[in-house]
């Protein structure tokens, strides 16, 4: 086999060590040297200064787990670096060493066969790491919340029935009030704020429970909790528009006029994505990338499951809830699109389907720096007319209507 990279590094790296092996291959003689270095500050640097001596220029290692970020980051800059899918680089079963899989990494890069993954640059792994963390923290606070709830029921103190949101004005006020041990519920009630006050009566009746003293250190322990992460978010979000550069920036105002996608959904898929789209050749490209195209699978003329891939799960996720919102924007492409999709292949392959061509939008609109213009709700109608005309007869027909049409001089 033609071998590309005639000096060549592969990296087998563990949570405390990184073991290197060094393959030249010379007028048909490959010689390997093989070191073990730590994994501290003090031992990459060692392992970088033992590659630059040998003349090494490029480096590949399996992403495993995190403990490839450190080895990354200290190694950046002074070779070409190749970080790779475990998947790639598995070998045949019995020759499982971490000497041997150094050797196997290097061989495989040698010969041209590892295709590297993407790894954003400083600033976008900076903000990759914040809206990850945010949305960790979002979650949390979610869970939390549930147990709130739960505690209320227990007490059955059925606040959740009338007011739609427990953790509203009205809503936090009212589990205050519980916490502090006000015990009439007709004094909790007047608590409500807005058009809650017109169930004034609902809320009392509610609010009339068996509120213990138990169930009041646990009301007080998770509103503190709800509290402590949501100051934790605005945090983020302060921190978030520090790391922000101008081309990021301008990103987020670009994304934010697409339907169901707003500000903060906008930095999610930007820490994704990054602002850079030259990386990614076409939207195709970026699709597969993250996990949003159906699969292929195909062997002896029979096609298997068209399942997707998992991805980016963090970018899938945010794509999702922006699916669904764009669903429901009234008069819009995308609306459309998940009402003709879902009609024949059901809501969940409709929203997914959607987030499909979300991301798309994203591409071309980051690609060319063009604001959005959303294509109408009749854009599907006049892709094939007479194929429109004739389901709406039909559809008329079963009804049990005769159907003439008659085409008019401005549909012509």
């Amino acid at each position: 086999m033609e071998v590309l990279h005639p000096l060549c590094c592969g990296l087998d790296v563990h949570k405390d060590t990184v073991v290197a092996c060094v393959r030249r291959t010379a007028g048909g003689v490959v010689d390997e040297q093989v070191r073990t270095f730590a994994t501290t500050t003090v031992g990459l640097l060692q392992l970088g200064d033992w590659l630059v001596e040998r003349g090494v220029g490029i480096a590949a290692m399996e992403s495993t787990g995190v403990y490839w970020k450190p080895v990354w980051n200290l190694l950046e800059g002074r070779l070409q670096l190749m970080l790779v899918n475990a998947r790639d680089i598995k070998q045949a079963p019995g020759r499982k060493t971490d000497v041997k899989d150094s050797q196997w990494i290097a061989q495989l890069l040698a010969c041209g066969l590892l295709k590297a993954s993407f790894v954003p640059p400083p600033p976008q792994r900076e903000l990759r790491d914040l809206t990850r963390t945010r949305a960790s923290v979002l979650q949390d606070k979610s869970r939390v919340a549930n147990r709130l709830q739960k505690i209320l029921e227990d007490a059955n103190v059925k606040l959740g029935s009338v007011a739609s949101d427990v953790l509203g004005v009205s809503g936090r006020k009212m589990v205050r009030a519980l916490i502090a041990g006000e015990a009439d519920a007709a004094e909790v009630a007047e608590l409500a704020r807005g058009r809650l006050r017109k169930k004034i009566p609902a809320l009392t009746e509610a609010l009339r429970g068996n509120v213990s003293a138990h169930h009041r250190f646990m009301l007080k322990l998770h509103m503190g909790q709800i509290e402590q992460m949501e100051g934790q978010v605005a945090e983020l979000d302060e921190r978030i528009d520090q790391v922000m550069g101008p081309l990021a920036r301008a990103g987020v105002e670009l994304l934010d006029e697409v339907p169901g996608i707003d500000r903060r959904a906008a930095q999610n898929i930007l820490a994704e994505i990054g602002w850079d789209m030259s990386r990614f050749a076409t939207e195709g490209h970026l699709a597969a990338w993250a996990g949003l195209c159906p699969g292929n699978n195909r062997s002896a003329g029979k096609r298997g499951s068209g399942r997707m891939t998992e991805g980016n799960r963090w970018l899938k996720a945010t794509l999702n809830q922006c699916a669904w919102a764009a669903s429901r924007k009234k008069d819009s492409y995308f609306a459309a699109q998940h009402r003709r999709i879902a009609y024949r292949r059901g809501l969940k392959r409709a929203t997914m389907a959607v987030a499909h061509s979300l991301l798309g939008v994203c591409w071309q609109l980051l690609k060319n720096g063009e604001c959005y213009r959303d294509l109408g709700r009749d854009y599907f109608d006049h892709i094939d007319e007479e194929r429109t005309r004739r389901q709406l007869v039909k559809r008329l027909e079963k009804l049990g209507y005769h159907v003439t049409v008659e085409r008019t001089n401005q549909a012509a």
